[in-house]
């Protein structure tokens, strides 16, 4: 059966005659439109009197320019998740989570997440639902212990042992930001962790057969301790040693006069 021709509108204008857009059917409908009827074919993405998050989403193939394929394709997803497409030429401010279609696999997922959404804002019994409560992800995610942006806190686990596994990666690697706003780690700082945990083991029990490695024994970290805490007077000693040896008439300025040592 041929599709049914929608019965369009036009009025004149600038001395030409243009489709008007009267209701939500018109909109559902631009694809029967004869692009020779469209005002414009492409726009630009940026610099309109527009919402520019709206210009971003529209254009699809992130080339710059919005063009009619594009155009029609929002059209089409809108319209089939409304109830009534009425409902865009309205310029209402607030969208009622009952004009959501969902008799659709997405209808149903947008008006669930709408719903979550408001949960996670303290808005659990409102039905209606504005472009303010999807604007600010941190505040919505606030409440969130699991919300998909792969970063996980140490305060979404119960176990005291692998919080302190986190807090270790973090110490070592740093933390990123969970969209709740708290420092948390990836898979990337957790792989990263556990690979140099992996080669420390594998060092210390090669350490335990090789006396090269530990040649202390069990003191050697101890050692290692207590000539970290003056390593830089060590360094300075060695330092003044190198210059003096290359002129000894810096001797004089490398020391303190002998009075100076004796009044310590």
């Amino acid at each position: 059966m041929a599709q049914q021709q929608h019965h369009w509108h036009f009025f004149r204008a600038g001395g030409f005659d243009q489709v008007k857009i009267r209701s939500g059917a018109d909109i559902a409908n631009l694809d029967q439109l004869d692009p020779k009827l469209w005002v414009a074919l492409a726009c630009p993405a940026q610099g309109l009197e527009f919402d520019s998050k709206t210009l971003t989403l529209l254009d699809t193939d992130k080339d710059g320019r919005i063009r009619v394929p594009e155009i029609i394709a929002a059209a089409k997803w809108t319209c089939a998740n409304l109830k009534n497409p009425d409902l865009l030429l309205r310029s209402a401010a607030v969208l009622p989570l009952a004009e959501i279609n969902t008799e659709t696999a997405e209808g149903m997922q947008l008006f669930c997440s709408a719903k979550q959404l408001l949960a996670n804002l303290g808005k659990k019994d409102v039905d209606v639902i504005t472009p303010e409560d999807t604007a600010d992800t941190v505040k919505i995610f606030a409440q969130t212990n699991f919300n998909g942006d792969g970063i996980i806190h140490a305060e979404v686990i119960a176990d005291p042992a692998i919080q302190q596994v986190i807090k270790d990666v973090i110490a070592c690697f740093g933390s990123e930001p969970d969209r709740c706003g708290k420092p948390g780690i990836n898979q990337l700082k957790i792989d990263c962790f556990f690979k140099e945990a992996q080669a420390y083991s594998d060092w210390w029990t090669k350490a335990e057969t090789d006396p090269t490695i530990l040649p202390l024994g069990q003191n050697t970290i101890a050692a290692v301790a207590a000539f970290r805490a003056v390593r830089h007077k060590v360094d300075d000693f060695f330092a003044r040693c190198r210059l003096a040896a290359f002129d000894p008439r810096a001797l004089v300025a490398l020391n303190r006069e002998e009075k100076e040592y004796l009044t310590v």
